[in-house]
């Protein structure tokens, strides 16, 4: 039946383009650069245990259910979940669940474009040769002066933007299709060779033993909902990204074979990045717990001090800068492939559009970063200090638009559509469906309503009330 519906922006020429394009989306900075120093601040093996468990009883349900949505709707994420909530004779206000993954991936590439740009940067200075020879303290005092700067912060993210504007103006084949194909091959070769030279001159052994052997007892329930929560987030759920890289999707492709090979790879990148780091972090005398400075101040230093510091340095940034391009592509498609069935305007310009509106909301995160004062205040929110309008537009979107529209999503594709229609384009065995349908039905929703509460700091109030 999917088949019968067809996308106006085209499809993948198969399996292979849709694996490594929806691995690109999945695959971005929340592996390399967010993934290691979260799990460095809770404790190393027992986080990443959870974190593992989570990605299969959560994450694969709901890119499945995603990617079903967007076959069988082969349009832009609210489009699609209109339609098939008509084919299932419901309410169209199900499409909110498209909607919210619409305007909350727009308003994460807008801080995201900015964050990039930081590693785009750092490819110039590890290149030339900045942190050779420098102290902590003075390596420390580049990263707080890059940020203090808005005009690099700017042009930074204006090229990011740029670059990503003209990759997905050219299209699905000619844009999307072929730059995935060179950044993501290229992206493993880089993180590759990254991971095997930290672990022959770094503290490999000290690593392997941090990062695989758990120790419940430095994992509290904060870091159970922390883990729960990134394996939701780093896989691009709810932003609206795998349900249109679903549209695009051949009728002929299993989307449960391809989602459980997604989801490996992007844990496989995510656990290549932590071999890739911590072994240089332990053998320069480094802390793991170091947060985000843990890519962009505590690396520097080693790579200021190891053989080849500048040749490795500069090859971890631009794999950064690769992994960013692929989850930025991802992210603006969304947008523009409304644009383009909507509003009727030519692809090449839905885009420069797209990306021209969200470099000057990312002027909001550049002058909260660089600390202006009409961009910084002080708010109280369910118990967490905001403090600018970064940390807004973070909140809005990482605490409350993607829980929710996962929530949604799970709901609609599990209550909403009909079982039918989902056996239909799952086209899998009968114990595999049976297991999918008991996870987005019933594990999946209230997993993602705990994440929703502990991130809104309701369930922390009730566990504190209990005495827990």
């Amino acid at each position: 039946m999917s088949g019968a519906r067809e996308s106006v922006h085209g499809m993948w020429s198969g399996r292979f383009a849709f694996i490594l394009a929806a691995t690109g989306a999945a695959v971005g900075l929340g592996n390399i650069w967010k993934f290691p120093y979260i799990m460095g601040e809770n404790g190393g093996g027992a986080f990443v245990l959870v974190y593992l468990l989570c990605i299969v009883l959560i994450g694969i349900p709901v890119m499945m259910s995603e990617v079903l949505i967007g076959r069988r709707g082969r349009q832009s994420p609210g489009l699609s979940v209109k339609t098939l909530a008509q084919e299932a004779s419901s309410s169209t206000r199900w499409q909110i669940a498209g909607w919210s993954g619409l305007v909350a991936s727009y308003l994460i590439l807008s801080f995201y474009a900015v964050v990039a740009g930081w590693a785009l940067a750092y490819v110039i200075k590890t290149a030339r040769g900045d942190f050779q020879g420098v102290t902590a303290e003075a390596i420390g005092g580049q990263f707080d002066a890059h940020l203090a700067n808005p005009w690099a912060l700017m042009a930074w993210s204006a090229v990011i933007l740029f670059v990503t504007v003209y990759v997905v103006g050219r299209g699905v084949h000619k844009g999307l299709e072929k730059a995935v194909n060179f950044l993501m091959p290229s992206l493993f070769v880089l993180l590759g060779i990254m991971a095997i030279y930290s672990a022959s001159n770094g503290a490999f052994s000290e690593a392997v033993q941090f990062m695989f052997t758990p120790d419940f007892s430095k994992l509290t329930i904060n870091g159970v909902l922390l883990a729960l929560g990134h394996a939701f987030f780093t896989l691009s759920l709810a932003s609206g990204a795998m349900i249109i890289y679903g549209a695009y999707l051949p009728s002929n492709v299993s989307i449960a074979k391809t989602s459980v090979l997604i989801a490996l790879v992007d844990t496989a990148v995510a656990m290549l990045a932590g071999i890739a780091i911590y072994p240089l972090v332990f053998q320069y005398g480094l802390t793991p717990a170091e947060g985000p400075g843990l890519i962009f101040v505590t690396l520097p230093i080693a790579f200021g001090s190891m053989p080849f510091g500048t040749f490795f340095g500069t090859m971890f940034f631009v794999m950064l800068v690769f992994a960013a391009f692929t989850s930025a592509i991802a992210m603006i498609e969304s947008t523009v492939a409304w644009l383009v069935e909507r509003k009727g305007l030519n692809r090449l310009v839905a885009t420069a559009a797209t990306g021209g509106s969200l470099w000057l909301i990312g002027l909001l995160t550049v002058f909260s970063f660089a600390k202006a004062d009409w961009a910084t205040f002080e708010l109280n929110v369910f118990g967490k200090p905001i403090t600018n309008f970064f940390e807004v537009v973070d909140y809005l979107t990482s605490a409350i638009m993607l829980p929710l529209g996962g929530l949604v999503i799970a709901i609609f594709v599990g209550w909403v559509m009909k079982r039918k229609i989902t056996e239909e384009e799952l086209q899998t065995s009968a114990a595999v469906y049976a297991i999918w349908r008991f996870a987005i039905r019933w594990f999946t929703p209230i997993a993602v309503i705990i994440v929703f509460l502990h991130l809104i700091g309701v369930l922390d109030l009730l566990l504190r009330l209990l005495g827990v």
